[in-house]
């Protein structure tokens, strides 16, 4: 209790609402965060199985895709810039110190940042514009933008949980920088795949769950079938991977970061034969409360076998790790995410079984309202990995080199709380107008299909051809004939969808 009070003590006042404001816009950021670095890839999977298969249909989904990638985009930068910033203005020290070290990562990520734009403008400037092949091969270098940018942050997140490349001078300041190492570091490969594939599942999941409400809301034509297939397809197959690339993960923190390792599965005392909790809360005694205890599972998970020798906290001093609520967030966030894990499989395995065997989507209307949340559940698996990240690194900003509290901003905390309830306010108008926009979005495209759906002569600009000439449209709605629009030679027909 004392060591706890003390602790408290050394705790600098404008800490609490550093730390409040960095999770709350991170905690936001990362909700955008899939679909930036996953959806391209999902769309231009849409868009070739469209020019493959003649689909227009696919191309269609694809275009429109294209469209919230593009809002999507736009929200990210605003939510994107912020936590640049709060980089500088509430972690000085962290940045002074170290930035030459790791700022390599932050660099790498604003390129391929403006890299991304660029190359989201002109895909969605080339539809209808450009030759049906040449527009898809200018789309293909998205998804490799979109993973360079997760490349820079994620270099500079393992940096801070396993930073090398640089020697200390006598002032204890970084010196002899040695930018690869400090790029590869031994927790960026682990990371990195995790992080990604995370993305990939987390994005599918999200799409194809808006089409399993449609499903269940009775909308089970081709373009509900289809729009739901390919994003499903791609989370299921990436499931299981995901669940081996957690399991690599946490066992690269077992060797790298045993004391993180030991507040993610709340071991108290270095020993073997070391149980598992499935949640419980740890308190300041080493106890621990609640839960379901397995006995020697630990122990097996970390070494495969239950004489495996397991770190616990108590193996550094109080103020060199987390404390007992702490561990207990990281804990509970790690078994969330991996619960959630566990289900998704499940989920992917009925889908897979289903699809081998009779070649069809599965027709329950369980497997749809599953379907329908997991995109919900990703999401809150990606939030609870971030929190693992870092509440399993504290009292570390740079593991075992500088503490939090050493990089926190000198400005009065009562000048950050009002920083933070203003940056709430603003995320509420952006989110509010991004879902604005996209239900705007949703309710103008079913009304194209509606009118499209009624006949050809009543085919909108919305809903015509992706490539080929416009047709224009007469003030009754009604099309006046291709001369309006722009085209690159013969219009297609829309059974053959180039």
């Amino acid at each position: 209790m004392h060591t706890t009070v003390h602790l408290l003590a050394d705790v600098p006042p404008q800490m609490l609402p550093a730390r409040s404001l960095m999770a709350f816009t991170l905690a936001s950021h990362i909700i955008l965060v899939p679909l930036g670095v996953a959806l391209p890839l999902i769309t231009l999977i849409m868009h070739g199985y469209g020019l493959r298969k003649g689909d227009a249909t696919a191309l269609l989904l694809a275009r429109r895709w294209s469209a919230v990638m593009a809002v999507q985009f736009a929200i990210g930068v605003v939510t994107g810039t912020v936590l640049s910033f709060e980089f500088g203005l509430l972690w000085p020290g962290l940045m002074g110190r170290w930035g030459d070290v790791f700022g390599i990562g932050f660099g790498v990520e604003a390129w391929a940042f403006f890299l991304e734009a660029v190359l989201i403008a002109i895909y969605l400037y080339g539809w209808r514009r450009l030759p049906a092949r040449t527009h898809f091969l200018l789309g293909l270098p998205l998804p490799a933008t979109a993973l360079l940018g997760a490349f820079g942050i994620l270099a500079a997140n393992s940096w801070m949980n396993t930073p090398q490349g640089f020697s200390l001078d006598d002032q204890g300041n970084p010196v002899d920088v040695d930018v690869w190492k400090a790029i590869f570091t031994p927790m960026f490969g682990p990371q990195y795949w995790h992080f990604v594939v995370a993305m990939l599942l987390t994005a599918g999941y999200v799409v194809a769950g808006v089409y399993a409400v449609g499903w269940l809301r009775g909308r089970r034509d081709h373009y509900h079938r289809l729009g739901f297939t390919v994003p499903f397809t791609v989370a299921a197959v990436f499931t299981p991977v995901q669940f081996m690339l957690g399991d690599a993960i946490a066992r690269a923190v077992f060797h790298k970061q045993p004391v993180k390792f030991a507040a993610m599965e709340i071991v108290w005392n270095t020993d073997t034969h070391v149980p598992e909790y499935l949640f419980g809360r740890l308190h300041p005694d080493g106890t621990v409360s609640g839960g379901i205890k397995i006995p020697q599972l630990d122990s097996i998970l970390a070494g495969f076998s239950p004489d495996t020798r397991v770190t616990g906290l108590t193996s550094v001093p109080a103020d060199e790790r987390p404390n007992a609520t702490q561990a207990t967030i990281a804990h509970w966030a790690f078994d969330i995410m991996v619960g959630i894990g566990s289900v998704l499989v499940l989920l992917a395995l009925w889908y897979g079984i289903v699809w081998l065997r009779r070649r069809r989507l599965p027709a329950s209307p369980w497997f749809y309202r599953s379907a329908a949340c997991a995109g919900v559940a990703s999401v809150v698996a990606v939030e609870c990995g971030w929190i693992t990240t870092e509440v399993g690194r504290q009292p570390w900003i740079v593991y075992q080199n500088m503490r939090v509290a050493e990089a926190v901003t000198a400005t009065r905390s009562g000048a950050l709380w009002t920083m933070f309830g203003l940056i709430v306010v603003v995320y509420v108008l952006i989110f509010g107008a991004f879902l604005a926009v996209l239900l705007k979005m949703r309710t103008r495209w079913r009304l194209d299909d509606e009118r499209s759906g009624a006949g050809a002569a009543l085919r909108t600009p919305e809903t015509d051809t992706p490539y080929g000439p416009r047709p224009a449209v007469a003030a009754g709605g009604t099309a006046a004939g291709p001369a309006a629009g722009r085209g690159d030679g013969p219009a297609p027909t829309e059974g053959d969808g180039r």
